[in-house]
């Protein structure tokens, strides 16, 4: 588990990520999670992998055994007919929010990640198992798709 080595306390990134998942589910809205596939120890299908991320859907009727951890999440899901267990690490969640509409929250990397933090961040509607993001153009705005939105 990550501590905050200022202060002795343990990360609060577990406690929000289900918090965050719990108040998107409440709201009948469907949440998404946005991972930086090149943290160690993420096990994902290489092929939902798109510029080194991947946004995975994390309803109940998409995944079974999710387990929300208090160091990854964990679950079971279908690509291409085929169940994968799928593993993340807490430490390469980038962001957990609601497809309908984009609110969530982004987290920040974490001391101990060599990964630049999310600038740019985009989150695409998926049609089903594992999102896609579309096209190679990074630039290009996605069409109907929710965005995330920094609020300070």
């Amino acid at each position: 588990m990550d501590t905050n080595e200022s202060s002795g306390m343990t990360s609060n990134r577990p406690y929000l990520l289900r918090a965050i998942y719990d108040w998107i589910s409440d709201n009948g809205l469907t949440p998404y999670v946005l991972v930086d596939a090149a943290q160690p120890g993420v096990k994902v299908p290489p092929h939902v992998i798109k510029n080194g991320q991947v946004v995975l859907n994390l309803a109940m009727r998409a995944v079974a055994n999710l387990d929300l951890g208090n160091d990854r999440i964990a679950f079971q899901a279908r690509f291409s007919g085929v169940s994968q267990s799928i593993v993340i690490p807490l430490g390469a969640v980038l962001a957990l929010y609601a497809q309908e509409n984009g609110q969530g929250m982004m987290f920040p990397a974490d001391e101990s990640d060599t990964a630049p933090a999310a600038n740019g961040l985009e989150a695409v509607e998926g049609s089903g198992e594992a999102p896609a993001t579309g096209g190679d153009d990074e630039n290009r705005p996605k069409r109907g798709a929710p965005h995330l939105r920094v609020v300070k």
